[in-house]
């Protein structure tokens, strides 16, 4: 894929949008900017989802997705939409259409997507907010990228409602910053309404998945990270847990179920604008996904769904009130010159990893911890359902 590198990640300028009165200081964002991923949508504004097809095919918004009004009435300031890969069907942040972001701290590395635009919006400090979703890793791939904090919450607990779906007994709203605090405050904003009626967690376990940051190209950073916390007395009840991502099947029983997802949402659409009126053009990888997404058998379905099933029960039972500590991604950003084939082969390897929460729908927090060569990179926080905030609590004591 051919990359025309932009630096700016947003694709629409705020508009005059009615914002609340913040100048008394009393609202719980006041003086935090607010950048959009362009497939929320807010009202009178375009939602492209990444494709100038879909921006062509579809109407202006009339409502506004409930977490952006969420946000901007708790005092964030909405500073632009931005971009997105291609109906958020990718963990690279390249779009073919509107550009490959530049990464500001390894800008021969990729970004990270699908919310690629509000991560590099936060990370060059021009948002203090990055609101993303996250379906297969779009909110902790592009926060590990670019040394951010992501939060990818328990599944269904911020609605998704009035944005652009991809698959969605996965997708959910979530949120990248530069610091705890600050996510911290835009959580319990987005979790307020659904928090009360969950269950309390505390943290009274730490699993560590040995095996899975063995086999990452970062295994020593981590391993020096987990020591300074051992020495700092701050893994209670420490124990290892055993993901054998290959048995289980993760990325294969992840993206069977995802592609079969897709499909459903958005296949009559893709086989319109492309068989018959010829007009939409997609990323060739992606291209190839849409295609695969039209081949999954019934069978294959079913079977992938029973996978899901016992990984979830399995994975329930080990977490229960404890934490479990994983690598985010299996190595470094990708290069921008590494080829296609090898890209492939990384997405699978990847996924591996961020199936693990996907799959089960639990909570998971990005704590950019460590650097490898100057590229960042860090250990993920995954909870059990509904311990979205204890999960924050849990990282700030780590990170003090």
């Amino acid at each position: 894929m051919k990359h025309f590198p932009v630096e700016n990640p947003f694709l629409t300028p705020s508009a005059d949008l009615e914002q609340p009165d913040t100048t008394a200081g009393l609202l719980p964002l006041s003086g935090l900017r607010l950048a959009v991923k362009d497939l929320f949508h807010m009202a009178g504004l375009p939602t492209s989802a990444g494709n100038p097809t879909w921006l062509a095919t579809h109407p202006i918004p009339t409502q506004t997705a409930s977490s952006v009004t969420a946000l901007i009435e708790a005092g964030a300031e909405f500073c632009g939409k931005t971009i997105t890969d291609e109906l958020a069907y990718s963990l690279n942040g390249q779009n073919i259409h509107y550009g490959t972001l530049i990464n500001p701290l390894t800008p021969n590395r990729l970004p990270g997507g699908s919310s690629s635009g509000s991560a590099i919006a936060v990370a060059k400090e021009l948002a203090d907010i990055g609101l993303g979703t996250d379906t297969g890793g779009s909110i902790r791939v592009p926060a590990s990228y670019n040394g951010l904090f992501g939060l990818r919450p328990t599944h269904g607990i911020i609605a998704a409602d009035n944005m652009v779906a991809l698959a969605p007994s996965f997708d959910t709203v979530g949120l990248l910053t530069r610091d705890l605090a600050t996510l911290t405050k835009a959580a319990k904003v987005l979790l307020s309404a659904s928090a009360s009626a969950l269950p309390a967690h505390s943290i009274n376990k730490v699993l560590i998945a040995d095996n899975l940051i063995n086999q990452v190209a970062h295994m020593a950073e981590l391993k020096t990270q987990l020591a300074n916390w051992r020495d700092k007395d701050l893994l209670p009840n420490e124990a290892t847990l055993h993901i054998d991502t290959q048995a289980w099947q993760t990325s294969a029983t992840f993206r069977t179920l995802q592609g079969a997802e897709i499909w459903q949402e958005h296949g009559e659409w893709v086989t319109l604008v492309t068989e018959h009126d010829k007009k939409a053009v997609f990323a060739p990888d992606i291209q190839t996904r849409f295609a695969w997404c039209d081949t999954l058998s019934g069978q294959e379905i079913q079977a992938a769904q029973q996978q899901r099933a016992d990984f979830t029960d399995w994975l329930e039972s080990e977490l229960k009130e404890g934490v479990l500590i994983i690598p985010t991604t299996p190595g470094l950003s990708p290069l921008l010159e590494a080829a296609e084939a090898d890209l492939a082969v990384y997405r699978n390897q990847l996924m591996d990893i961020t199936a693990i929460a996907g799959l089960a729908g639990l909570p998971q927090l990005h704590l950019p911890v460590c650097t490898l060569n100057g590229a960042p990179c860090g250990l993920s926080l995954v909870g059990p359902k509904g311990s979205d905030l204890a999960l924050i609590d849990f990282a700030t004591h780590l990170m003090e």
